[in-house]
């Protein structure tokens, strides 16, 4: 189902207001994402990223916005943010619809060949550790040699005395910077759901059951998980409060 221009440009913009209540420094984050990317991807004439949780396009806007000749194929298990995707962004990548972890989900995004960079943002949180044990062994596969992931998410620390320092020192930042005069998760998808023309995705989303849910997998545990999976090094660039942007390089 395709959304109009207008309608996607006002709950996409919306939705970019919101999100900086929960992803500490965003903007700051994409573009350390960014910063990686065109890195490793130096040379590379048309880089070929894949976009997990890619939401409405974000991060695809971001990268194609860095880098206009990269070919991005942008994954995400909720219709409805896909949708407003594809019309706010269209140029920016290839939406798939797809949950990441499920058996046969890499089947469905019809890649041809090696990727350069895996990129995601705030999405692999929800991921219970055994499906990101099995998950990060498929993205693997589907790297080239020096390929990077790039997970910028927020992220648990061991000790719960330095993770409860590092959520403050990521609150304090976000009250400095207004973050919190933003509507929260919850007032975003209930005014979306007295959208008229999106009330068709709207039902489609709720019956898919495209809601998310927390898991507690620390950044060192995603540290060794992705060490396990077959990724020379890791580790996080860079840090403010619980928000990361973790790198893992493919031998």
């Amino acid at each position: 189902m395709s959304v109009s221009m207008p309608t996607a440009e006002r709950w996409v913009d919306r939705w970019e207001q919101q999100q900086q209540r929960y992803a500490i420094g965003r903007e700051e984050r994409f573009t350390v994402v960014a910063d990686v990317v065109e890195h490793v991807t130096a040379g590379h004439e048309r880089p070929r990223v894949l976009d997990l949780g890619c939401g409405p396009g974000s991060l695809a806007a971001r990268l194609v916005g860095r880098l206009p000749t990269a070919r991005i194929v942008a994954v995400d298990m909720d219709p409805l943010l896909l949708a407003l995707g594809r019309a706010r962004h269209p140029n920016a990548a290839r939406y798939v619809e797809a949950v990441i972890g499920e058996d046969g989900w890499i089947d469905t995004l019809a890649l041809r060949g090696p990727v350069d960079a895996i990129v995601s943002t705030t999405a692999l949180h929800y991921l219970p550790e055994h499906v990101l044990r099995r998950t990060y062994a498929e993205l693997t596969a589907l790297l080239r040699p020096g390929g990077v992931l790039i997970n910028a998410d927020h992220l648990s620390q061991e000790g719960a005395s330095v993770a409860e320092i590092a959520e403050i020192v990521g609150i304090r930042r976000a009250e400095r910077q207004r973050a919190f005069d933003h509507e929260d998760w919850e007032a975003w998808w209930a005014a979306i759901e007295h959208e008229p023309e999106l009330a068709e995705l709207c039902a489609r989303r709720r019956r898919s059951g495209s809601e998310h849910s927390g898991c507690s997998v620390t950044v060192a545990r995603h540290v060794e998980l992705l060490k396990e999976a077959g990724f020379a090094n890791a580790g996080p660039v860079w840090q403010v409060g619980n928000s990361y942007v973790l790198v893992a390089v493919r031998r």
